[in-house]
């Protein structure tokens, strides 16, 4: 299991054909890989939740090109890709009265690693819980 803070761009936009994938184009352009991507939409308007390295600046960016965007922090979890890792990660941020916020991951059959990003009430102290939880897990689990 591997823990880590990330940036996470929740970036205001509107439901029209082409507007992600302008958005795509301009981190494209200057270079900055995606690690994470969820969206929701509502009629209209939509919103494209982005997870970035630590170390992306991409808020000057983002407004230059239009787009509003605001800035938090994200937790980013690798975990073995098999049943009950969403559990296991859940559970301890539960038991440490954690409240999540936004969830959002993905796995590629074959792979063997997941990824989970949560957005949680209290980072800090959700990233020391899984901080923790990684420790206690043993190698290949």
């Amino acid at each position: 299991m591997r823990v880590e803070k990330l940036k996470q761009f929740s970036i205001f936009m509107p439901n029209k054909p082409g507007v992600l994938s302008r958005l795509a184009a301009l981190f494209a352009e200057k270079n900055i890989n995606i690690l994470g991507i969820a969206s929701e939409v509502r009629d209209d308007s939509g919103l494209v939740r982005i997870a970035l390295p630590q170390d992306a600046d991409v808020s000057s960016v983002l407004s230059q090109a239009g787009f509003s965007s605001v800035e938090t922090s994200v937790i980013s979890v690798e975990v073995d890709d098999q049943p009950g890792q969403l559990l296991r990660v859940t559970a301890a941020l539960a038991d440490g009265k954690i409240n999540i916020t936004t969830v959002y991951g993905t796995s590629v059959g074959g792979a063997k690693t997941a990824r989970i990003l949560i957005n949680a009430q209290n980072t800090d102290k959700a990233l020391t819980i899984l901080e923790t939880l990684a420790l206690e897990t043993p190698k290949g689990g």
